[in-house]
């Protein structure tokens, strides 16, 4: 019965009350040793103290870096991709979304990734110019939309 549980005997012994005098065992010191920081009153240091060393947090540079509140965040394609999984034709943001390469719905850019064979009629968001490039070569033509 749970009334009844106790520890298994010789596990659990009271606790040493150093600091109380010689005669009880733990006096003078209190096992703190002699002298020193850690021997004194109040010995507890905050939170990121280095021992008088100038803490990490204010030998690192003071300006963190900028992040622009308008940044676009494009979903990429890479065009070894569309090489892999599409035939050749026309597509749009839909038609690819809908062919499930693009999976987000944010603006769609397209990366040139390895070489191109087939000839693609993209209408994107934005492009690399490796990747105009390629479907150039490729005889594709790049149509950009602007973003809604």
């Amino acid at each position: 019965m749970l009334h009844e549980l106790k520890p298994a005997p010789g596990s659990t012994r009271p606790r040493k009350r150093v600091a109380r005098g010689n005669s009880a065992g733990g006096g003078t010191t209190g096992g703190r040793g002699t002298k020193g920081q850690q021997s004194r009153v109040g010995k507890g240091r905050k939170f990121g103290f280095e021992g008088g060393q100038t803490p990490l947090i204010r030998r690192q540079p003071k300006m963190g870096g900028f992040t622009r509140p308008r940044r676009v965040h494009y979903e990429i394609i890479n065009l070894d991709v569309l090489e892999e999984k599409l035939s050749a034709g026309s597509y749009d943001v839909a038609a690819l979304r809908a062919a499930r390469i693009v999976r987000t719905s944010r603006p769609v850019k397209l990366l040139k990734g390895t070489s191109l064979t087939k000839a693609f009629t993209l209408a994107v968001h934005a492009a690399t110019s490796g990747a105009k490039e390629a479907l150039k070569q490729a005889g594709g033509k790049l149509q950009i939309v602007k973003r809604t």
